[in-house]
C-alpha cells in the first residue's frame, strides 16, 4: 500500500490581494514556496482588484486568502466580510492591518488571523502556517 507524503500533496493555492504590488511581493518573499516542511508547497495567485479576487474565489480552487486591509479602493477587511457572507465554506483569511491596534477590525471582518504592516516575515509565516494546517486537515 502506498503512503502519501507531504511532497505528494497538491500545492495549496494562496490568494494574495493588495493594490500595491510591493505588498504582494513582500508576502510571497516572506513565505516562500514552502513555509514549513510539514505542509505542501504554496502556489500563489496575485490579485490587485476586488473583482479578480471574487473571480478566483468563485472558481473554488483557492485554499487560503491573504488580504491587505489597507488596499484601495476595496479594503481587505470589507472583502473578507463579504466573502464570509457570500461564499459557502469560504477559505480561511489572514488580514494585514495598518496597525497592530486594528486587529479588532480583522475580527469584525471574520478573518481567522491578522498581522500588521510593516510585514514581519516571521509573524506572517507563523500565522499563515497555522491557517495552512487547518486547510491541510480539512482536505
Amino acid at each position: 500500500m502506498y503512503d502519501a507524503t507531504v511532497n505528494d500533496l497538491k500545492p495549496l493555492r494562496v490568494l494574495v490581494y493588495s493594490d500595491d504590488r510591493d505588498v504582494r511581493e513582500d508576502v510571497v518573499l516572506a513565505l516562500g514556496t514552502r513555509p514549513h516542511p510539514d505542509l505542501p508547497s504554496f502556489e500563489y495567485v496575485h490579485c490587485a482588484t476586488e473583482p479578480v479576487v471574487f473571480q478566483h474565489l468563485d472558481g473554488g480552487d483557492i485554499d487560503l486568502v491573504i488580504l491587505d486591509g489597507e488596499a484601495t479602493p476595496a479594503g481587505g477587511m470589507g472583502i473578507a466580510r463579504q466573502m464570509k457572507d457570500e461564499i459557502y465554506e469560504a477559505p480561511p483569511v489572514l488580514i494585514i492591518t495598518g496597525r497592530a491596534q486594528d486587529a479588532w477590525l480583522a475580527t469584525w471582518s471574520r478573518a481567522e488571523a491578522a498581522v500588521s504592516h510593516p510585514i514581519e516575515p516571521m509573524r506572517l509565516a507563523e500565522a499563515v502556517i497555522d491557517l495552512a494546517r487547518t486547510v491541510r486537515q480539512s482536505r
